[in-house]
């Protein structure tokens, strides 16, 4: 396996394990809600189901790339 190779293949191992480690993080960070407060929170703002497509923003990508966003063509 040439250096470049080897170099590019630790790059991504980090990169995944990064990113692991960030979701962890974020499960940590994340407070725990009772089944009496969800329920709360449901009844005054409703359940996501509820809410048509123009109220909603799709995240995936911005999660998946750590926050960046990503340019067309990039």
């Amino acid at each position: 396996m040439e250096i470049q190779e080897l170099k590019a293949l630790i790059k991504e191992s980090v990169r995944e394990v990064l990113r692991e480690e960030r979701l962890l993080l974020c499960q940590v960070l994340m407070p725990y809600v009772s089944d009496e407060e969800q329920a709360e929170i449901e009844a005054e703002f409703g359940s996501p189901s509820e809410y048509g497509n123009d109220e909603l923003v799709d995240m995936t990508n911005w999660v998946k790339h750590g926050g960046q966003i990503s340019q067309a063509g990039s």
